[in-house]
């Protein structure tokens, strides 16, 4: 059964080889276990006249015992994973071949688990779902890998690299959306969203692929691996940067470049900066860090490269999540790509959660899907109102021996702490200094007035005619509110002052 070989770089190859997605040569970046010692990413030094990367620590290892997703059946390899967290599940999606595409190749399979330990399974129960294969037709007539994938708004968005033979050479970028992150259909009219810059002639012409999105502040940014761009390595390994606010990437770009963002004409700008020198690399944004953090493998594990906001500076020193590798990282993530908050110390943790392939399988395959992780301890998180974001739905002592619930980088003070349990997601026995600095948007006084609109919503009345929703009776009665039933008319005059019911998860 022909499959869509993976990318492989070691210092012992003089020619890099190709990886997923390139049909036909084989690469993948390096061997963690055995064999020849691959590339390590050094720390690069800091420009002139900015600080040294400060360290951070570690600890809360922890991991799978063993496997936690297969493709089941004859499929030899499992590998390139993307996971999002979202309302207690984990899902996942990855690369593996389970034969549904015609001609056979390379499929998108799908699973879920409330743990990250597993078994992932599929929603109807068996080990995984296929939901993308190859077009037959189209740049990605064969293959699809490498999934990344995000939610935002009502979307989910896939960018995958396709490939339209076992051989082909010049793979490209392609995204697929989905309103439930199962069935999904291809955009841009099935065409790639980013090829090949073909800055430079290499051995390695694997071409564009391997992307891994985020999405911040309106902007989608887009990190993937280009071994024709000028800036990759002599294997052709580097990740480059493209952002925009447009999810296709067909308005709006700008390529980061070594004097920053700039706007280009189209996503096949030269390649002029990468941003670390891997193959297979994922990344988040860590709002606690205010900084973006890229996990690519180097010999003893995933290592995790920091990058400022604006990429001028690498603010912390690299960590590394230990452990044997044969394929690149998949990070836990949020929705939109961001680092998960830890529920019992948002401003001084982070926790660092990755999925990777382990051993060769058949024909020297990866698979063998693993869950390896730590938290990130003694984090300088809300040092200000930017870090602060992530105490968004926490709640902490009040001064006035109530509780302030953070919502939106505001506090709303609430008199019964019962009505707080119900609404936080958290309720920390701190108050981080940061909250001070933070305006009170309202105060909720015991037995308010609550009003329920005619499809069953519930909401605070402050000020008259502020209203705040709060989802059930459920708060109002913990609150001593009285409810009364509203039109439809009387429930939309009411100014909108926030929805509390959004950090329950």
């Amino acid at each position: 059964m022909p499959r869509l070989h993976r990318l492989v770089a070691t210092v012992a190859v003089a020619t890099a080889l190709l990886s997923s997605c390139d049909g036909g040569v084989t690469m993948n970046q390096a061997e963690g276990t055995g064999g020849v010692a691959p590339p390590v990413e050094r720390q690069k030094p800091q420009r002139d006249g900015q600080e040294d990367p400060k360290p951070l620590t570690a600890d809360r290892q922890r991991g799978s015992a063993g496997v936690i997703a297969a493709g089941g059946g004859d499929s030899p390899y499992n590998y390139g994973p993307t996971v999002l967290v979202e309302n207690g599940r984990n899902r996942m999606w990855w690369c593996s071949q389970l034969g549904v595409a015609a001609p056979a190749g390379d499929d998108l399979l799908y699973a879920e688990s409330t743990s990250l330990t597993g078994p992932f399974l599929a929603p109807d129960g068996s080990m995984a779902q296929p939901v993308l294969s190859g077009s037959v037709t189209g740049f990605d007539g064969v293959h699809t890998c490498d999934p990344s994938v995000i939610h935002v708004g009502g979307t989910y968005y896939l960018y995958y690299t396709g490939a339209s033979g076992d051989h082909a050479h010049g793979n490209a970028i392609g995204v697929a959306t989905s309103t439930d992150g199962i069935a999904w259909q291809r955009a841009h009219n099935g065409q790639p969203i980013i090829g090949p810059a073909y800055d430079t002639t290499r051995d390695n012409t694997y071409g564009a692929g391997q992307p891994a999105v985020l999405h911040l502040d309106g902007w989608f940014y887009l990190m993937f691996t280009d071994t024709t761009g000028k800036a990759a390595g002599w294997n052709g390994a580097g990740q480059f940067v493209l952002r925009s606010k447009d999810p296709l990437f067909l308005s709006g770009v700008q390529a980061l470049g070594d004097r920053g963002f700039a706007t280009v004409s189209g996503t096949n700008a030269p390649r002029a900066r990468s941003v670390v020198d891997a193959f297979s690399a994922d990344w988040m944004w860590v709002a606690a860090l205010d900084a973006f953090a890229i996990a690519h493998e180097t010999e003893s594990g995933t290592s995790i490269t920091f990058w400022n906001a604006d990429f001028t500076a690498q603010p912390y020193a690299q960590i590394t999540v230990p452990g044997p590798w044969r394929e690149g990282p998949g990070l836990v993530r949020t929705s939109e790509g961001h680092a998960p908050i830890a529920s019992d110390d948002p401003c001084g943790r982070v926790p660092i959660d990755v999925v990777r392939a382990t051993v060769d399988g058949a024909a020297g395959a990866p698979t063998d899907l693993t869950h390896f992780g730590m938290d990130l301890a003694g984090v300088p998180g809300c040092e200000t109102k930017e870090a602060a974001v992530v105490l968004d739905g926490f709640a902490v002592p009040s001064p006035e021996r109530t509780t302030d619930l953070v919502v939106d980088g505001k506090v709303v003070r609430l008199e019964r702490r019962a009505v707080t349990d119900r609404l936080a997601r958290a309720v920390l026995d701190h108050r981080p200094s940061i909250v001070d600095d933070l305006p009170v948007a309202a105060r909720v006084p015991a037995g308010v007035q609550a009003v329920r609109s005619p499809d069953g919503r519930t909401g605070l009345l402050l000020d008259g005619d502020k209203l705040w929703v709060v989802g059930s009776d459920e708060p109002a009665a913990l609150n001593s509110s009285t409810v009364r039933q509203t039109t439809e008319a009387e429930w939309n005059s009411y100014t909108r002052a926030g929805d509390l019911t959004r950090f329950r998860r």
